[in-house]
């Protein structure tokens, strides 16, 4: 096949642009890209020579090899590992092939346009992308690559100078594997531009970023990296620097992590597990085809790249390195669900991690509120998933409450603040903290200074019913069923005084509520919705409508204020006259009013607009 010029793809043609025109200033790190991918290469090839074995491919002497060239200012970095096709190439190196790329570009090129891009955010955004290979470009005015996918017998050889273009040939005699060779920048030390064809800088480069790679990294005869996988060193032999570079190595992330949980067993079976959790959340923590768990090893054989049997969704945000000493090294996916030993490690895993939060929680109040800040909607999701972690999941959330505008709430300091006589922890679900502090629902626990959980996260809509009580005090929502405060009640013969218009309002309402009531609830406005347990929420029939779903119309109970002139101004005119049409325009404004103060949607917004506007229009005319 003869030379071929091809575009980059649009997002692929700016991200070059971003990385050539320095947005990072560390420059340093493109090697540690560079040698990371020629690894996962190497460990790609070995594991699919034990699915394959007609595969064909040369494994006696798998390692990853660096030389450089003073003379003609190059570096190479090869491998004899998997390796790619032509289509490979253009897929893979032609493409941003990750969901989000373009609103990653769009956050890049905003923040660098506003001044705002700081050198962690942007590496921050870079490297969740996996797109390490274009830092080359931050170092090299022109890049070429020789590639043969093993088990194949024709090699591709691709070349650009970041420029927008790149060329594509045939490479007949090309070895097995991947060699890449930057053509450098010359030396700038005020632009971070080191000289990475002295061998002496290229050696300082892999101990600083690579000397835990399992595979022997070579300059000429020499193997330059100690290759101790980090999770079977003792932990005082392992500095934190050396867990931070090979954090970003597991999890394409170019900052350090919040917190390292090493965990390690023996006996029946044997298994070591070095994990992290991240300090920000991953851009795509919330994306359906998010990627989920942590790199499986067999005897420090890599099995997998992102073992979900060994992590739950919820700890979707958990990267690392499980070494398990017993399992098969062709094990599939299918097989690790079911796999016993699978299953333990993961229980042991999810134990451990939440035993970290935990005491993070306790001992480091600003490392704990990172954790929650960027990562607490995703662990909530595991309230609804995993029943057998669920009170220890619960321990360690967190929530907004009345309490405090600033400061969020654990459920054990709620009720270590609760006053005497209250005996449930109330809760409220909704859109906005804004939109449930001016709630009509909040005024009796407001007077009577009950504090308040304000839950504004989707998942809270969900999990909150899954929960029945917390250290033995029920979750109560204050926008449903009858609450009772115990504060002055009206007489029997007060009471007996609504009767008239509670039916006629259950009546005249049909249609909208089931039930019309005198409220224990409300203080100063004149009525509220509420339902009755097990009721959707305004919010959660949102929801459920933006997935593209009609949930079932749910009828709710309508609360007057035997105190609020208007109802009482209601129920005398009712008794006065009972026929009266106007009476029901004023009752459907009522139910309109309050079926906005709880979040919910009118109807017909242009009816209840036009309704209000002659009611007021009739009570200036007066």
């Amino acid at each position: 096949m003869s030379t071929e010029t091809i575009e980059f793809q649009a997002e692929a043609r700016q991200l070059l642009q971003l990385m050539i025109h320095s947005i990072y200033s560390n420059k340093d790190v493109f090697l540690r890209e560079l040698v990371s991918n020629a690894s996962d290469a190497l460990d790609k090839l070995r594991l699919a020579s034990y699915q394959d074995k007609d595969l064909g491919a040369d494994v006696d002497d798998l390692h990853v090899e660096l030389a450089v060239d003073p003379e003609a200012r190059t570096l190479t970095v090869r491998d004899n590992g998997i390796g790619m096709s032509r289509d490979d190439v253009v897929g893979l190196i032609g493409t941003i092939a990750r969901s989000g790329s373009a609103e990653m570009l769009a956050q890049l090129r905003a923040a660098k346009e506003s001044g705002a891009a700081s050198e962690e955010a942007s590496a921050e955004l870079i490297g969740q992308f996996g797109v390490g290979f274009y830092s080359s470009f931050m170092v090299a005015d022109r890049v070429e690559m020789v590639t043969r996918r093993a088990g194949e017998a024709a090699g591709v050889h691709w070349e650009s100078a970041g420029e927008g273009t790149y060329t594509v040939d045939d490479a007949a005699d090309a070895p097995q594997g991947t060699s890449i060779t930057l053509h450098l920048k010359p030396v700038d030390a005020e632009d971070g531009l080191h000289d990475y064809a002295d061998e002496s800088v290229v050696r300082g480069l892999v101990k600083r970023y690579s000397d835990f790679i399992t595979w022997p990294i070579r300059i000429g005869d020499d193997t330059v990296n100690s290759r101790k996988a980090l999770w079977s060193r003792p932990q005082s032999d392992v500095s934190p620097e050396e867990y931070s570079e090979f954090y970003r190595h597991v999890s394409h992330d170019w900052q350090e992590p919040l917190e390292t949980v090493r965990l390690s067993a023996e006996g029946t079976f044997e298994y070591q597990a070095l994990l992290f959790l991240p300090a920000h959340a991953p851009m795509d923590l919330f994306m359906r085809d998010a990627r989920r768990g942590v790199q499986l090893y067999v005897k420090r054989v890599f099995i997998m790249e992102d073992c979900e049997a060994l992590v739950p969704e919820y700890l979707r945000f958990v990267k690392g390195v499980v070494d398990a000493a017993d399992l098969s090294l062709n094990v599939s996916r299918e097989i690790l669900q079911q796999d016993r030993q699978i299953q333990l490690i993961r229980k042991r895993l999810v134990k451990k991690v939440l035993s970290t939060i935990r005491t993070m929680l306790d001992t480091d109040a600003e490392k704990y509120a990172t954790f929650w800040t960027e990562l607490g909607r995703a662990l909530k999701e595991g309230l609804l998933s995993d029943g057998d972690n669920r009170q220890a999941i619960l321990e360690v959330c967190s929530f907004p409450t009345t309490h405090d505008a600033e400061q969020q709430t654990t459920l054990a300091d709620y009720v270590a603040r609760m006053p005497e006589g209250q005996d449930a922890i109330y809760y409220m679900t909704g859109d906005s903290r804004t939109a449930l502090e001016g709630s009509p629902h909040m005024e009796a626990f407001r007077a009577k200074g009950y504090e308040v959980l304000l839950l504004t996260d989707p998942v809270d809509e969900v999990w909150v019913d899954m929960v029945p009580e917390f250290d033995g005090r029920p979750l109560a929502s204050i926008a449903k069923g009858d609450v009772d405060l115990g504060g002055d009640d009206l007489d029997d013969e007060t009471k007996q005084g609504f009767d008239g218009l509670l039916t006629w309002l259950g009546t005249a309402l049909e249609d909208d509520v089931k039930e019309v009531r005198l409220s224990h609830r409300l203080t100063t406005s004149a009525a509220c919705l509420v339902g009755d347990p097990g009721d959707l929420t305004p919010t959660l029939e949102k929801m459920y409508r933006a997935m593209g779903q009609e949930p079932p119309k749910v009828k709710r109970i309508l609360e007057l204020n035997p105190q609020s002139p208007l109802v009482v101004g209601l129920n005398r005119a009712h008794a006065e006259r009972p026929d009266d049409e106007e009476l029901r325009g004023i009752a459907r404004l009522l139910h309109g009013t309050a079926l906005l103060a709880e979040g919910g949607d009118l109807p017909d917004p242009a009816a209840f607009a036009a309704a209000l506007t002659a009611q007021l229009e009739r009570s200036l005319g007066e």
